[in-house]
């Protein structure tokens, strides 16, 4: 076997192969060569090699999100790393695991005008787990240093940072007739489980006297709260679910559909809606109505659960269960007692009518940004996997019912529309499900060079609407009157994804109707033998009326 010659490079591989760390996506250069040659021709790791070190962090993180475990990042020298921050704090804020590897020069060539040469050291420190700077010279404390960072990304689930020093020359190897020496102690993962010992009497005591108890679902894996908690949830009257498409989640007792349901209601109705105990799980929250009404009306009781960190986003946080969901809820079964309310069926029946006043407006709308939500809805097979894009897509996705079965990610940690592209790629590139990665032209030009990947499997399909623009912000109230609208905040292009599907290989495919959307569909995925690009466009000028108008209608 092939091994580089440099002993702290031997240590690095050693220990993520101790850690079972088995994807290392690779930016190429030259410092981190004794990195790059032990990891690929080593037949444990599985190595990709992504040329723009941005794209390459949320490709690791789309693997490392469908995976759930850390991933491997590996880049030279400068401001190669610089281009990791976005991906990072998206995992930081996601609690993504991703173990981010950076050569750099010996710490005595730094700041003395060498090339290549900036202070890497620590230079994630406001979104990180932990930093390590090593030096060149590993002694017998190293490999248990390094593990204890690859460990802090499992149970903290979030990024850490190893930074290297490696002095020329960098590309001796050596022969190895055994494996690398991982002679030293493993480590393992500390028990997370969370103690019984605290009373939970009085938590329980006051959830069943609650005859308004709201639950609100943000990010959630699939699979993460077991059927017996949602029919538990869906079988009590005084038990009001809201669950966002990233949620998840689904029953036909629960509200999927937050905007469409709160957006009329004036401030009778959110006195009504307001809870006794408020519930939040999971991750960041996309709708900004539930979260005005929730700052504005705030409950006498939030407890938010989750085995890791909480956030007082509704400034009325009274109790952390650092816990998983399930185990939470547990105990609340093992002790309920049946409160009369009609708290679900009131908000149930609000639902339903919602529902009816939706299809009515939607039969008679224009060809638009919101149309082709509903159309996507209608003619989307349930096993897809969804990828959305931040800013507009996945707000108009929250717009419509929640389809068990189909699996809905999207970026909501820091919500940045960088990135979208190449981490579908990555999820597609490790679940090997047939992936749909829905997303604005904005976002899409903004990470092009995510196409520049020789990993995207052949059934990946992307809807790129193109509507001319950052259209989001002709929703925001006020933008009339800004003459340079168009240029400094929507963005305005004449731009399309053709040559660039062409120049990556992808099948393209057009519509600017809601006829010639239907039939592209049916081509996205009748051809699984080549990626491809179902581009539509939309009016720009009028995609804002349409929401609004749909709205009013509600």
């Amino acid at each position: 076997m092939i091994s580089p010659k440099i002993p702290l490079a031997k240590t690095i591989i050693s220990s993520l192969r101790a850690q079972n760390v088995k994807h290392i996506v690779i930016s190429p250069g030259s410092r981190n060569a004794p990195l790059t040659l032990g990891f690929v021709q080593h037949d444990f790791f599985i190595c990709y090699s992504i040329v723009d070190e941005r794209c390459a962090a949320f490709f690791a993180l789309g693997i490392a999100q469908q995976l759930r475990e850390p991933v491997a990042v590996l880049c030279t020298s400068g401001s190669a790393l610089l281009n990791y921050y976005p991906a990072i704090a998206e995992a930081f804020y996601s609690q993504i695991p991703l173990i981010v590897l950076s050569a750099d020069r010996p710490f005595d060539k730094i700041d003395i005008g060498d090339g290549q040469t900036i202070r890497q050291a620590n230079v994630f420190e406001n979104h990180i787990l932990e930093s390590l700077n090593l030096s060149q010279a590993p002694n017998k404390e190293t490999p248990s240093v390094i593990q204890k960072a690859i460990l802090k990304a499992k149970c903290s689930q979030g990024p850490v940072h190893i930074n290297i020093p490696f002095e020329e020359p960098l590309y001796e190897t050596e022969l190895l007739e055994d494996d690398f020496d991982v002679s030293f102690d493993f480590l393992s993962a500390e028990d997370q489980s969370i103690s019984d010992e605290i009373d939970f009497s009085d938590f329980t005591n006051l959830w069943n006297r609650a005859p308004k108890k709201l639950i609100l679902l943000g990010v959630m894996h699939p699979g993460e709260i077991s059927q017996e908690m949602i029919d538990f949830w869906a079988t009590d009257p005084s038990i009001l679910v809201m669950t966002e498409a990233t949620s998840n989640v689904f029953h036909d007792h629960f509200i999927d559909q937050i905007d469409t349901l709160i957006t009329p209601f004036d401030d009778a109705l959110f006195s009504v809606l307001q809870p006794d105990v408020l519930v939040t799980m999971g991750g960041m929250i996309v709708s900004k109505r539930i979260k005005s009404f929730l700052r504005k009306f705030n409950p006498a009781v939030h407890w938010h659960i989750d085995p890791l960190r909480a956030y007082d986003t509704y400034g009325c946080l009274t109790h952390f269960f650092q816990q998983k969901p399930n185990v939470f809820f547990e105990k609340i079964i093992r002790q309920k007692v049946s409160v009369p309310s009609d708290y679900q069926s009131f908000f149930i029946n609000i639902k339903k009518d919602r529902i009816s006043k939706q299809e009515a407006y939607l039969k008679n709308a224009p060809f638009s940004d919101l149309k082709v939500f509903e159309l996507i809805q209608n003619h989307l097979p349930k096993s897809v996997e969804l990828q959305v894009g931040n800013s507009s897509p996945i707000r108009y996705m929250q717009l419509f019912p929640a389809v068990a079965q189909r699996n809905v990610f999207c970026n909501r940690g820091t919500s940045g529309i960088d990135g979208s592209t190449s981490t579908a790629i990555g999820a597609a590139a490790a679940s090997h499900k047939t992936t749909l990665c829905i997303t604005g032209d904005i976002s899409f030009f903004y990470d092009s060079n995510a196409l520049w990947n020789q990993y995207i499997p052949k059934n990946f399909k992307l809807i790129l609407i193109n509507n001319g623009g950052g259209g989001i912000f002709r929703i925001l109230p006020g933008h009339e009157e800004k003459p340079v609208f168009n240029d400094f905040f929507e963005t305005g292009h004449c731009f399309t994804g053709v040559h660039l599907a062409q120049m990556y290989g992808f099948k393209y495919l057009t519509a600017s109707s809601e006829d010639t959307f239907v039939n592209a569909m049916k081509m996205l995925f009748s051809d699984s033998n080549q990626p491809t690009i179902l581009e539509v466009f939309t009016p720009t000028k009028i995609n804002d009326s349409v929401l609004k108008l749909y709205f009013n209608s509600l």
